[in-house]
């Protein structure tokens, strides 16, 4: 695989039960997007920062097109776009 297809692409950050949502309609078409817990690593590193409850979820570049669709659909479920 080339460094491109690698590259990552942020497609949500919020909460981390709103992102749970995400992640399980991703995983229905195939995708496994990358959870970042900022707040969850500073605590287990032994200091804090970040929001506590937020996460960031990451896809690969290559993978936008087949899930912008679920995306976009889910976003305006929540309300966040």
């Amino acid at each position: 695989m080339s460094n491109s297809s690698q590259e990552t692409i942020r497609i949500y950050t919020g909460s981390s039960m709103l992102a749970k949502g995400l992640v399980s309609r991703l995983n229905d078409i195939g995708i496994s997007p990358i959870e970042r817990n900022d707040n969850e690593s500073s605590v287990q590193a032994g200091f804090t920062a970040g929001v506590p409850a937020q996460v960031m979820l990451f896809i690969r570049k290559d993978q936008l097109p087949k899930a912008q669709e679920t995306i976009e659909t889910y976003l305006k479920e929540i309300g966040e776009k």
